[in-house]
């Protein structure tokens, strides 16, 4: 059995319930994530580690997710692949964020086969846990 390679993944999610629950996801998928509370803390990580992918919220404190968005696509153009995660569900929202530079976007709540399908379409084919194998956990 091939080892399923390792993702570098950070959560930008101000809200602790929701940082929580996204964490919950992300690991019945077979993945961890480090965390960031806002856009600042999201441009700092990204200067200590190398990341394949940023779970971006737009509405944070101190710096929202399109403009730590845009920063991101100035500083690091080969940079992380961003999946912007809201409860925007406006289609100017959605230019938005993609005119800023994301890459995908989805609307919270977020089911879990929905963003393991992002993240797949978003880094190609990466062995995630299948949903029904992700959904057995909650048994």
């Amino acid at each position: 059995m091939l080892a399923r390679p390792t993702l570098n993944i950070l959560l930008a999610e101000d809200n602790p319930v929701n940082q929580k629950m996204a964490l919950i996801v992300l690991k019945k998928l077979g993945l961890e994530a480090d965390t960031a509370r806002n856009g600042r803390e999201v441009l700092v990580a990204l200067e200590e580690h190398h990341y394949d992918l940023v779970l971006m919220d737009i509405q944070m404190p101190e710096m929202d997710g399109i403009e730590a968005t845009k920063i991101i696509r100035k500083r690091w153009s080969q940079g992380p692949k961003i999946i912007v995660v809201t409860s925007f569900e406006a289609e100017m929202c959605r230019d938005l964020c993609y005119d800023a530079g994301a890459d995908d976007y989805l609307n919270k709540p977020v089911k879990i086969d929905e963003l393991g399908a992002a993240i797949e379409r978003n880094l190609g084919s990466i062995g995630l846990q299948t949903v029904a194998d992700a959904q057995a956990l909650f048994v």
